[in-house]
């Protein structure tokens, strides 16, 4: 397998810490990346977001020399680990109460693709042209747009689009999406959190990721255009851009 990828995080314009966090690494063999988006008062959100981080990488690595696109039981119980060590800690530590993160994960390799997800992070699929979400939102406005009751223009814009109906570490359990694809040569795959997405409409999100020649030049230009557009939340992206399968 062939691929390309860069990933960098952002504090922002308007926050003094820096909730979100990521992994990115790649082989011969594979690559896994994932997104975590963090909340929780007193630095919580950081920690949780950093656990989840931890752990999910740790079980993916640890399933070398499985199928990819057999890797959707190691994906939920990765973030299943994940959860339960996290909603401990906010039981073990009083000043940790409440908090969580999302979770978003990529792994790619063998001519296939493979994501758990938790949350309001989202991944996208650049192929042919075409910029698609992949990932659905965990979220109460993602709810009311299903449902009929809001549009997605109105869902952007409504004072709850950042609550979340699904997150690691608040309940006891959480059973993440587990999607899963073929590759093919070209495909670029954007992860972030909403700190990018919440800023920076799709529209601009294709023109970056079609117009840059690479990785590293697409996630500059995204950040660079949130902070533009305020930079009220933290900021992460991940782009892997597939050469060969």
């Amino acid at each position: 397998m062939q691929l390309t990828h860069a990933a960098n995080t952002h504090v922002g314009m308007v926050r003094s810490g820096n909730e979100d966090a990521l992994h990115a690494e790649a082989d011969a063999a594979r690559g896994i990346y994932i997104v975590a988006d963090g909340m929780g008062g007193h630095a919580a959100g950081e920690v949780a977001s950093a656990m989840a981080i931890e752990l999910i990488s740790g079980h993916v690595r640890g399933s070398a020399g499985q199928e990819v696109g057999a890797l959707g039981p190691v994906l939920t119980e990765a973030v299943r680990e994940a959860n339960r060590a996290i909603y401990q800690r906010t039981l073990a530590e009083p000043d940790k109460q409440g908090m969580g993160t999302t979770a978003t994960t990529l792994v790619v390799g063998q001519g296939q693709w493979i994501i758990g997800h938790v949350g309001d992070s989202r991944i996208y699929l650049l192929r042919e042209g075409q910029l698609t979400q992949v990932t659905r939102d965990h979220s109460y406005v993602q709810e009311q747009v299903d449902a009929g009751y809001l549009t997605p223009e109105q869902a952007k814009y409504h004072p709850f689009s950042n609550v979340i109906t699904r997150c690691v570490g608040v309940a006891q359990d959480v059973v993440p999406d587990v999607l899963k694809g073929e590759l093919r040569p070209g495909d670029v795959f954007l992860l972030a959190t909403d700190g990018l997405t919440g800023m920076v409409d799709d529209p601009v999100l294709l023109r970056i990721l079609t117009t840059r020649p690479s990785p590293g030049p697409m996630v500059d230009a995204m950040i660079r255009e949130a902070n533009r557009g305020g930079g009220v939340d933290n900021i992460t992206a991940i782009v892997v851009k597939i050469i060969a399968p």
